[in-house]
């Protein structure tokens, strides 16, 4: 899904997974995961989905430092297509083609500007949208356990 801009948010306008913090209800991450991925897009996982399980935490970044933030990333393999309903916290949602990601085809690079120096990162590029930063890092992390 891509946010939407929003003026001091750090992530404004960027592709990005559903997810955020736990609430005091979530039992566990999964919880969570599955809570947020609802509200945000409307999809709820324990009808269309089965959990595969969770992939290695990630140290949070922004703006080339990290946060104390630590992500942990929980994956579902989707039993039939879910209907999308976009939040407030979404202007837009697509399926990525990992197929294609995994063999290159969507590979490029992203210009991250930081105060005066440029930085060229991986990312891909699939219609409109640019995959780049933490999600890139998740779903790359994805493809290379699943081809283990």
């Amino acid at each position: 899904m891509r946010r939407p801009v929003h003026e001091g948010d750090r992530w404004s306008g960027q592709v990005c997974l559903p997810g955020g913090k736990a609430e005091e209800g979530d039992v566990d991450s999964i919880a969570t995961a599955r809570r947020e991925t609802h509200e945000e897009l409307g999809v709820a996982l324990h009808e269309c989905s089965r959990y595969l399980g969770a992939l290695d935490d990630v140290q949070a970044m922004a703006s080339g430092r990290p946060l104390s933030t630590v992500i942990t990333p929980h994956v579902f393999s989707q039993l039939r297509a879910p209907s999308i309903v976009l939040s407030m916290e979404a202007d837009h949602a697509f399926w990525l083609p990992l197929g294609r990601a995994a063999r290159g085809e969507l590979d490029s690079q992203y210009e991250y500007k930081t105060g005066a120096s440029k930085l060229y990162l991986p990312c891909w590029r699939y219609q409109e949208e640019v995959v780049w930063g933490l999600t890139h890092k998740m779903l790359r992390s994805l493809l290379v356990l699943a081809q283990t």
